[in-house]
């Protein structure tokens, strides 16, 4: 837990950039909030409640001062059949639900799976999320949905949004974009869509409720597996960002904490008509790159985009979408990895692949969880076979050739026990065989088998073996698994 001096400073010690970066977040949360509701299935009040709902409470108990998490087609995606079959309310209870199993992830201290995913899989995740922010932009550049000045402002937006900072960096370019199209646009009636398109913002503020479905254990069959695959995902999601985010910020904070306070916004958000969501690395970039540190800014970006979608939605309605794809094509394009590029000629083979494999599942399926599984698999499976090179088995045989030492080097492990059994010559005559694995380690069901089957193999042709030099970890797993020293278990291997 943190301190509350460190919890005072992460409101208050960033306030005017927190609050100016929060205000471009709130602008840019409004149109991805309803496309994820339309994806859904649901009202655009459903994901604009949500994202309210999730910033301001991720804000107050996560983990990540200056991540903005919200309503994310991540796991919009995931409730595309429960809306269809069951409709709003079960939508309603498994968000309830998945926000209780994140906070018990978070109780039990799951944040630490994150510790076994490669950099290489981080940058495919980052450069996959660049992609699919852009291509994301791309119906609103669709020729047959847009007039030619859609594209005039999307220049301007992002000319405005280079080159502004060279005059001030007091105020976010992304603001003075959004700002400065929509009042051309206003002032010169410009043919361009604009937020109102996407769908009617809410008109009433959010009300508490409990979702209308019967509490019993059908209903309970019927959540229980797209809860926990939103609880799944959306924690990915949300510590994938986090990571990115704590470098670079060069900070680092609690992803138990993080996962606890996603937990407890979908948990709340469930019960005011919101759907479930998680962390943005979209919108988390464009609060980075627009100065936002702090919880501050997250929680401003969640109240203001209450405050513009019911008090002001006449207004907001009017933004030019041009003015926020430009936005999101910065965020897509600082966001890209471009040195990986350079690095795939002067990484290891290995490390490329993951790193483009976990790009091409997720680019592919829109799945973040798919992707980095893939990922993480194929450095899982990478990994071991280097491993299973730095393994070696030697031998020597005494003066009078009658024993033979067999000194095994290395991880003796599942990717390893082919050549652990290769290196043995069971049909040499011997009255004895040393097994020295002072050198070794043993890990795991399969090492343990491999190990009772050559001294089976051994004594099966007449020779005495012994093993000399098991440290106390390997000892203690051929105590629990071994079978060559129990009687009557050993022609079960040898018929093997």
């Amino acid at each position: 837990m943190i301190s509350l001096d460190t919890y005072r400073r992460e409101w208050t010690g960033n306030v005017q950039r927190d609050l100016m970066s929060g205000l471009v977040v709130a602008l840019a949360l409004i149109p991805e909030a309803i496309a994820f509701s339309i994806i859904a299935g649901v009202d655009p009040k459903v994901g604009l409640y949500a994202s309210f709902s999730i910033a301001v409470i991720t804000a107050i108990a996560g983990g990540r001062p200056g991540m903005i998490s919200a309503a994310t087609a991540a796991t919009a995606v995931l409730m595309v059949t429960l809306v269809r079959d069951h409709g709003l309310q079960y939508l309603l209870a498994a968000t309830v639900l998945a926000g209780l199993l994140q906070i018990g992830m978070g109780l039990l201290r799951l944040g630490f799976v994150m510790r076994y995913v490669s950099q290489s899989v981080m940058t495919g995740f980052v450069n996959a999320l660049a992609i699919l922010i852009f291509l994301a932009q791309l119906p609103e550049l669709d020729p047959r949905r847009v007039t030619w000045l859609t594209y005039v402002m999307v220049a301007a937006g992002l000319a405005i949004i280079y080159l502004f900072p060279r005059l001030t960096r007091a105020v976010p370019s992304p603001l003075v974009t959004i700002v400065v199209l929509t009042a051309l646009s206003l002032a010169f009636g410009l043919d361009v869509r604009t937020v109102g398109d996407m769908g009617a913002l809410p008109e009433t503020l959010p009300v508490f409720l409990i979702p209308d479905v019967p509490l019993n254990l059908d209903t309970l069959v019927i959540i229980f597996p797209y809860s926990l695959a939103v609880a799944v995902v959306g924690l990915l999601e949300s510590l994938m960002t986090q990571n990115l985010v704590d470098e670079l910020t060069e900070t680092k904070t609690s992803r138990n904490q993080e996962c606890i306070g996603q937990g407890l916004a979908n948990t709340a958000t469930g019960f005011i008509g919101g759907m479930a969501g998680c962390a943005m690395i979209g919108q988390s970039m464009i609060n980075v790159k627009s100065g936002g540190r702090g919880r501050l800014s997250c929680f401003f970006a969640g109240m203001m985009l209450l405050i513009f979608c019911v008090f002001m939605g006449p207004l907001v309605a009017r933004i030019p979408m041009p003015a926020l794809v430009a936005v999101m094509v910065m965020v897509s394009i600082g966001t890209f990895s471009w040195v990986s590029l350079r690095n795939l000629r002067t990484h290891p083979r290995s490390s490329s692949i993951v790193m483009l494999a976990t790009v091409a599942a997720v680019v592919y399926t829109h799945n973040l969880a798919i992707g980095v599984l893939t990922g993480v698999l194929l450095s899982g499976l990478f990994f071991a076979a280097k491993i299973a090179q730095l393994f070696r088995v030697s031998s020597t045989l005494t003066p009078d050739g009658r024993t033979r030492i067999y000194r095994v080097e290395g991880q003796l492990f599942y990717g390893s026990i082919e050549d652990f059994i290769d290196a043995f010559d069971f049909q040499e005559t011997l009255d004895q065989v040393i097994i020295d694995v002072s050198a070794a380690h043993i890990w795991d069901i399969s090492s343990v088998q491999a190990l009772d089957k050559a001294v089976l193999k051994f004594r099966h042709a007449g020779a005495k073996v012994e093993i000399f030099g098991m440290n106390a970890a390997s000892e203690t797993i051929v105590d629990q698994l071994a079978i060559h020293d129990k009687p009557g278990e050993r022609d079960k291997l040898l018929t093997g």
